[in-house]
C-alpha cells in the first residue's frame, strides 16, 4: 500500500522546516530564522507508532511578500496541498492570528483533505494563547513548543487519526507494474504496446496524463495492473498547479504501491538526467524489484556497450540492474519486457534455505574474513532468510557495530555470484546476541 502524504503549510517562519526535521529525525530542511528559506518541497518518509507516511515540508506562504520567488513557492505549497492526505497548518502563538494566516486558512477551508491546526511557539506551553485560533475555522488548535519537544506526541496522534483508511489489492494475486520516468519518454505509449490498445491518452506534449491508469491484463495465465504514473493522483485544483509539479509524490506512490517497477529512459539521449538517476533511486531505496527500459531505441544515440556502460556509472547504487533496449513506436522488443518483469519479480520472491545461505556465508568468510578493530574481531555466528520482496538476510554477529558497509557489500557481491538476485535489491541486518 502507499503511504500517506501529510504536507505542513502555513505562513514564512513559524517554524514548518524544524517541526519536519524534528518529526523525521534528521536535519533534512534548511532552518533559519530569514522567512522564505524552504522555497521547493521537500520530503521524507516518517513513522509514528506503526504508522508510517510521507512528510512534505513547503515554503512560507504570504501573498504581500517581496520575495521575487513567492509565486513558485506559493505553486509548490498548492501542489502539496492538493497532493496531501492530511495537512498540517503551523501557526505562531506568539504573534497571534495574522490576516495571512486568515488567508492560508481559506485555501485549506476548499481542501477535501482533513487539517491538523498546530500553535507554535508556546515555550511556556500556554494553552490559552490558542484559544483565538478557533476563529480560523479549522477545528481544535493543538499547542506545541516544536524547540522543546512539547506536545509532538499529540499532534503526531491527531495525524494518524485523520489517515484515510488504505484499501489492501482486492485480488493478491494481482502483480502490480508501476511504469514511471521523467515526462515524455513514452510510458503511456508502452503502457498501449503492451496491452495492445490505446487505452491511455498518448501525446507528444509533457504531462499529458492527467490521472492514475490502472489497466489489468493477463501475460502467461498470470493477473497484472499496469500503472502508468506521468499523471495525478487527483484532478482537483488541476488548472491552479503546474501539471510537471506534481510527478514527484506520483511516482512515489506508485512505486510504494507496486510489486514489480519498470523505469523508462529516453534511449535517444546520451546520458541519464538528474531526474532519471533520481527516480532510479526512489525504486532502490523501497526495495523493488525493477526493470530499465531504454525506449525510443529506434533513435539510438549510443550502441547497446556504450549504453550499459553509461548505465553501471550513473547508477553505481543499484549495480543489479536489468536493462532492456526497446522502441515503444515501432514494438521493437516491447515484447519482451514482461519476461523480464517476471523474471526480476521471481528473483525477489526467491527464498534461500538456510544450509545454502551458511554454505555461502562460511565460503565468503574463508575468503575474506569480518572487519576487526582495537583486536576485535567480528564473529557471524549464523544466518537466515527473514523475508521477501525484496530478500532480506539477518546475520547474528558478536560485535554487530564491526559489520560495516563495505563488509555488506562484499556479501553481497559474492552471494549475487552464485544466486540470481538480478533486477532486484537484497538486504542484510546485522542483529547482536540475544536480539531477534
Amino acid at each position: 500500500m502507499r503511504k500517506p502524504i501529510v504536507a505542513v503549510v502555513g505562513r514564512p517562519n513559524v517554524g514548518k522546516s524544524t517541526f519536519f526535521n524534528k518529526i523525521c529525525g534528521k536535519r533534512i530542511s534548511i532552518v533559519d530564522d530569514s522567512p522564505g528559506v524552504t522555497r521547493d518541497r521537500i520530503y521524507a518518509d516518517a513513522e509514528w507508532v506503526g504508522h508510517n507516511f510521507t512528510l512534505v515540508d513547503t515554503g512560507g506562504l504570504d501573498d504581500r511578500s517581496e520575495d521575487v520567488f513567492q509565486k513558485d513557492i506559493k505553486k509548490q505549497a498548492m501542489i502539496a496541498i492538493n497532493e496531501a492526505d492530511v495537512i498540517v497548518f503551523l501557526v505562531d502563538g506568539r504573534v497571534g492570528v495574522t490576516r495571512n494566516d486568515e488567508e492560508v486558512a481559506a485555501i485549506l477551508q476548499k481542501s477535501n483533505a482533513p487539517v491538523v491546526l498546530v500553535v507554535n511557539k508556546l515555550d511556556n506551553f500556554d494553552v490559552e494563547k490558542t484559544y483565538e485560533f478557533y476563529s480560523l475555522g479549522l477545528g481544535d488548535p493543538y499547542p506545541l513548543s516544536v524547540m522543546q519537544s512539547k506536545g509532538i506526541g499529540d499532534v503526531l496522534d491527531a495525524i494518524v487519526k485523520k489517515f484515510p483508511q488504505m484499501i489492501e489489492n482486492e485480488d493478491d494475486n494481482v502483480t502490480k507494474i508501476a511504469i514511471v520516468g521523467r515526462p515524455n519518454v513514452g510510458k503511456s505509449s508502452l503502457v498501449n504496446r503492451l496491452i495492445g490498445s490505446e487505452r491511455v491518452v498518448v501525446s507528444n506534449v509533457e504531462g499529458t496524463t492527467r490521472d492514475s491508469v490502472l489497466v489489468p491484463f493477463k501475460f502467461n495465465k498470470q493477473d497484472y495492473a499496469l500503472v502508468d504514473t506521468a499523471g495525478l493522483r487527483r484532478q482537483r485544483s488541476v488548472e491552479k498547479v503546474s501539471v510537471e509539479g506534481y510527478s514527484v509524490l506520483r511516482t512515489m506512490s506508485a512505486i510504494d504501491e507496486a510489486d514489480v517497477v519498470a523505469i523508462v529512459v529516453d534511449g535517444s539521449q546520451n546520458a541519464l538526467s538528474e531526474q532519471d538517476v533520481r527516480v532510479a533511486g526512489y525504486v532502490h531505496e523501497a526495495g523493488k524489484p525493477s526493470v530499465i527500459v531504454v525506449n525510443k531505441w529506434d533513435i539510438k544515440s549510443k550502441s547497446k556497450v556504450e549504453y550499459e556502460a553509461m548505465l553501471k556509472e550513473a547508477l553505481a547504487f543499484m549495480n543489479y540492474f536489468e536493462v532492456i533496449f526497446v522502441s515503444a513506436l515501432t514494438g521493437a522488443s516491447t515484447g519482451q519486457i514482461m519476461e523480464r518483469v517476471e523474471k526480476v519479480y521471481q528473483n525477489s520472491s526467491k527464498r534461500i534455505t538456510t544450509g545454502l545461505l551458511n554454505d555461502l556465508l562460511h565460503d565468503a568468510i574463508l575468503n575474506f574474513e569480518p572487519p576487526a578493530h582495537n583486536g576485535k574481531r567480528a564473529k557471524i555466528r549464523y544466518i537466515t532468510q527473514a523475508s521477501t520482496n525484496p530478500p532480506t538476510f539477518v546475520l547474528f554477529v558478536n560485535e554487530p557495530k564491526l559489520i560495516n558497509f563495505s563488509y555488506k557489500r562484499y556479501l553481497e557481491n559474492r552471494f549475487r555470484e552464485r544466486i540470481d538476485f538480478s533486477g532486484t535489491p537484497i538486504e542484510f541486518v546485522i542483529k547482536g546476541k540475544g536480539e531477534e
